[in-house]
């Protein structure tokens, strides 16, 4: 089972996937593979992505692995990056200049919300019932072992000032969100063929999402995240 660091928390790094209701109710092509219906980083996921001027999907690392990576190790660190910074990155330059757009399609994403000093594990998802686009980069890598390895990471921007995501995160910490590509904008995200991305770096709207408690349970053995939220 992979074990994650609790300083992980700092920014999302668990979700549920897009369900097969919601690939209908998107108009969206049949995922034509299975993956697990709650994502860590390390685990296989769902990218939507541009291929040939229609719509593909892959099965991808949750956590980019650059070309230089000498195995899948570096995906640990790698699942969120700072759209600020994204240009100045080793590990995301080139799939940056290279304009390797994706979504990852998400039914809710979770984060920890500190009450009375202590983290509770909260989610977030759209009002209407309908999966979300999260902003992501990808990269296909070969390992040493010739291993070719399709890898994907979220892209953040600051929350500061976002009604909602400001109220995530441990206090007096660094207050983050993802990037939510709008729905009508999908199309221009993906094809997108230059680097800035700055048009689409704004906090989604608070009136089409919720937030919501979630407590951790005791026989969800397969989620690591949980281990350090209270009751």
């Amino acid at each position: 089972m992979n074990v994650i660091n609790p300083l992980s928390f700092f920014m999302c790094a668990n979700f549920k996937p897009i369900t097969a209701i919601q690939v209908k109710q998107l108009g969206l092509p049949a995922i034509p593979f299975t993956y697990q219906p709650e994502v860590f980083p390390s685990f296989a996921m769902p990218l939507l992505f541009n291929a040939q001027k229609s719509l593909e999907w892959r099965l991808v690392n949750f956590g980019l692995i650059p070309k230089w990576a000498e195995d899948k190790e570096a995906g640990k660190h790698t699942y969120n990056a700072r759209n600020e910074t994204l240009i100045e990155k080793r590990s995301f330059t080139e799939a940056l200049s290279k304009c390797q757009f994706g979504v990852i399609p998400v039914t809710e994403f979770y984060e920890s919300k500190y009450v009375n000093g202590k983290p509770q594990r909260w989610g977030v998802r759209r009002k209407d019932g309908q999966a979300f686009y999260i902003a992501a980069l990808y990269e296909i890598a070969r390992l040493k072992n010739g291993e070719v390895i399709r890898s994907a990471t979220m892209i953040s921007m600051d929350a500061h000032f976002h009604p909602m995501m400001s109220e995530f995160h441990e206090p007096r910490t660094d207050k983050r969100s993802v990037v939510v590509i709008p729905h009508h904008r999908l199309d221009a995200w993906l094809n997108l063929k230059q680097p800035d991305i700055s048009s689409f770096i704004e906090g989604f709207p608070v009136e089409e999402f919720e937030c919501f408690y979630c407590p951790k349970q005791r026989n969800d053995i397969n989620s690591p995240q949980l281990s350090i939220f209270d009751e």
